[in-house]
């Protein structure tokens, strides 16, 4: 097992709390590592994990883990978790974790899971939706889809995520997240394999030559996940190719980092805005 093996992987630092008399990490960490590794798994799938699985008919159960120990992690050692769906049979699927210390590994972790009925807790079969959606992964596949277009066809899943991100997840007013500017923007929806809407947002015309990006969501699961950056780099070609001079946004200050490394630049002093702290920022064209 190598570093090269895994495409998906998530790191950690040791915790004092995860050492033991030893001072070496305790080995039933190594499982609790292990699970934090399947739900960054679940997420670079960008398969929210509760929806998505509800879309599925299903859920999945682990019937054994096992772990082989090649060397000790102690505290404070930066580890990377790498996670691969190993094979998938009738109705289980069985992953692979290795925990690296650089290139060194530390554990090789074997999960099986077993797809089943969330309520009688029956096997079923693995759908053909989630057995494509990790195939697709594993071989190196896209994960999403960006769709951009009008309020008509983007409108009712722009809507759906934007209600739970800003209405459910912060608590705006539902009566001013909807605005009558929706219907003349350009709309940008990102979806997952199994045609969820997982990051949107929408581009404003907002004088000649300026333009308006507005409304960025994510799936709260997914976040990290580039989809987001996919969106918001969809809205600023769809500004450059109208020809727009430059595009402007309300970034709440929680994002700001997000809208730097896309190429954006604070602009005056921060102020609030529906209760939440923003910053305007400015993206000129050259």
């Amino acid at each position: 097992m190598q570093r090269q093996d895994f495409r998906c992987f998530h790191r950690l630092r040791v915790r004092w709390a995860e050492v033991d008399i030893q001072k070496i990490v305790f080995n039933a960490h190594y499982l609790t590592y292990a699970d934090c590794a399947m739900t960054e798994y679940w997420r670079a799938l960008a398969l929210p994990y509760e929806a998505g699985m509800q879309a599925l008919g299903g859920e999945t159960y682990l019937k054994k883990a096992s772990v082989e120990y090649h060397a000790s992690a102690r505290l404070d050692d930066l580890l990377d978790l790498g996670m691969r769906c190993a094979r998938i049979g009738t109705t289980s699927l069985v992953f692979e974790c290795g925990v690296f210390a650089g290139d060194r590994l530390l554990a090789a972790i074997e999960l099986v899971y077993v797809f089943a009925d969330p309520q009688t807790q029956t096997k079923r079969p693995v759908p053909a939706q989630l057995r494509a959606i990790i195939e697709h992964y594993e071989a190196g596949g896209e994960m999403v889809e960006l769709r951009v277009g009008d309020w008509a066809s983007l409108g009712r899943d722009a809507t759906e995520l934007r209600m739970a991100v800003f209405v459910q997840e912060q608590g705006i007013d539902p009566a001013i997240e909807l605005d009558a500017h929706d219907t003349s923007a350009v709309h940008a929806v990102a979806y997952n394999r199994i045609g969820q809407a997982v990051a949107t947002g929408r581009l404003l015309y907002e004088a000649p030559g300026d333009a308006r990006i507005g409304r960025m969501a994510v799936d709260r699961a997914l976040r990290g996940q580039r989809w987001g950056r996919m969106v918001l780099d969809a809205l600023v070609r769809a500004a450059r190719q109208r020809g727009d001079a430059q595009v402007t946004l309300h970034a709440q200050r929680s994002a700001e980092g997000f809208y730097q490394r896309a190429g954006f630049a604070a602009v005056g002093e921060p102020f609030e805005e529906v209760g939440i702290p923003h910053t305007s920022m400015r993206q000129v064209f050259e």
